[in-house]
């Protein structure tokens, strides 16, 4: 089953879902095959992105008219897939992730959406392959949905890296509500991030709730 908003009731869950572009056939195949393995304990449902949320993903790369992107954190590649649709014919991706396992999934169903010349991927620790980046405006979009106590590490090392107007998009960013009650690292880090970022003045700042949180930030 595709990961559900904690907001809304799944009545409410359905309605947002039937009123967003209908995934196709490569999207409903890879969302069951990722069910299927996060059923039998293979990384976690929460992993992916939910289906609405990833529609939104390539209408706002399309309406950023980004070029070139940047994710951090793939998993089987939802995320991915969703941005390289997006992208103009001449675009690229960039994805950083540290899983052959999961990406290989992700590699798959970029061939079948005829995607996968958009789409470069870079395995090993994200805050590494990002220092070996340029540190020159190279991106119109970013989107980091990894561990979440490395948030603030990537904003700052995105930041360089990015356009001015550009797009980072933070996934995850209310936590399922624990931003309000913080339970372990990862809640304490985005919370004490959303403050952070609330008052940095190096970006236009908006936390969305949608699905489990969207935190966008334009390069001022």
């Amino acid at each position: 089953m595709t990961p559900q908003s904690f907001l809304l009731s799944p009545e409410l869950a359905e309605f947002v879902r039937a009123s967003a572009d209908p995934p196709d056939d490569v999207v409903t195949d890879l969302v069951a095959e990722t069910a299927a393995m996060t059923a039998a304990g293979d990384g976690k449902p929460t992993y992916q992105v939910a289906t609405e949320q990833a529609a939104f993903l390539t209408l706002l790369t399309r309406v950023a008219r980004a070029r070139w992107a940047i994710e951090i954190g793939t998993f089987t590649g939802l995320s991915a897939l969703a941005i390289a649709r997006g992208l103009p014919d001449d675009g690229g991706l960039l994805c950083l992730d540290r899983d052959a396992h999961w990406t290989d999934v992700a590699r798959r169903y970029w061939g079948r959406a005829g995607v996968a010349d958009r789409v470069e991927l870079r395995l090993g620790e994200a805050a590494e392959l990002l220092a070996q980046l340029p540190r020159r405006p190279t991106f119109d979009l970013a989107f980091v949905d990894a561990d979440k106590t490395g948030y603030a590490g990537y904003v700052d090392a995105l930041h360089p890296r990015m356009h001015p107007g550009g797009l980072l998009v933070l996934d995850n960013t209310l936590r399922a509500g624990k931003v309000l009650d913080p339970q372990d690292d990862d809640d304490r880090a985005i919370a004490a991030l959303a403050a952070s970022l609330a008052a940095d003045d190096r970006f236009d700042t908006v936390l969305l709730p949608v699905a489990d949180g969207l935190t966008l930030l334009r390069v001022r």
